[in-house]
């Protein structure tokens, strides 16, 4: 059975990209671009890895990182952010709130892969 990913990222290439690039790895792949639905398709879907863009609308991809670490059923979700934020703290604080693994847009290809298949 295939691995499966939950990809949190509201803006369309970013998602489309991401996507193409973890099924064409061999993952199952669940796209969700509002993060309003987030816990929901996480608890249907149950990945094995929830890749979450940090700037949303309407909800910050760091309070459901702390709603999904909160959750009994879903904390053991290994999550990568995927973040613009790339300044001082911003790593350390993204990982305090409960992310496992860290990223920085823009995205290599090779970087993402390592960082997702490290932590599935």
């Amino acid at each position: 059975m295939a691995k499966r990913v939950l990809v949190v990222e509201d803006n369309d290439l970013n998602r489309k990209l991401f996507c193409d690039v973890l099924r064409a790895h061999g993952y199952a792949v669940e796209p969700v671009a509002d993060g309003r639905d987030v816990v929901e398709k996480a608890g249907e879907f149950v990945p094995g890895l929830i890749i979450m863009d940090i700037q949303l609308p309407h909800i910050s991809g760091l309070e459901l990182i702390e709603q999904i670490k909160a959750d009994k059923d879903l904390r053991a979700i290994p999550i990568l952010a995927v973040t613009a934020y790339a300044g001082t703290g911003d790593e350390a604080r993204i990982r305090a709130a409960g992310a496992e693994g860290y990223i920085s847009k823009p995205v290599s290809i090779g970087p993402f892969m390592e960082a997702v298949n490290g932590l599935v």
